[in-house]
């Protein structure tokens, strides 16, 4: 899934967030349309206000998903990013 593309379909900014992820709130989350098929939610990163617009080309990338935890693991998961 890394690196595939698709298009904004919707997106809200999520100033509440939930435990874990108060570090990085208000954040972005979009509903993207991937190239080839298939929809995925993820986190938008690296946005700027240009960027919240539906319609709008994004990539799929790796990312730090939330703090290391207390034996020093850091989570990734998938994200996207404006392109």
């Amino acid at each position: 899934m890394l690196g595939q593309e698709g298009v904004v379909v919707s997106w809200t900014i999520v100033r509440v967030p939930p435990t874990g992820f108060s570090s990085v709130a208000p954040y972005p989350v979009v509903i993207v349309d991937l190239v080839g098929g298939g929809r995925i939610t993820a986190q938008l990163v690296d946005w700027s206000n240009d960027d919240l617009v539906v319609g709008a080309s994004v990539q799929v990338v790796l990312r730090r998903t939330s703090e290391p935890t207390d034996e020093g693991i850091i989570p990734y998961g998938i994200k996207v990013k404006p392109i």
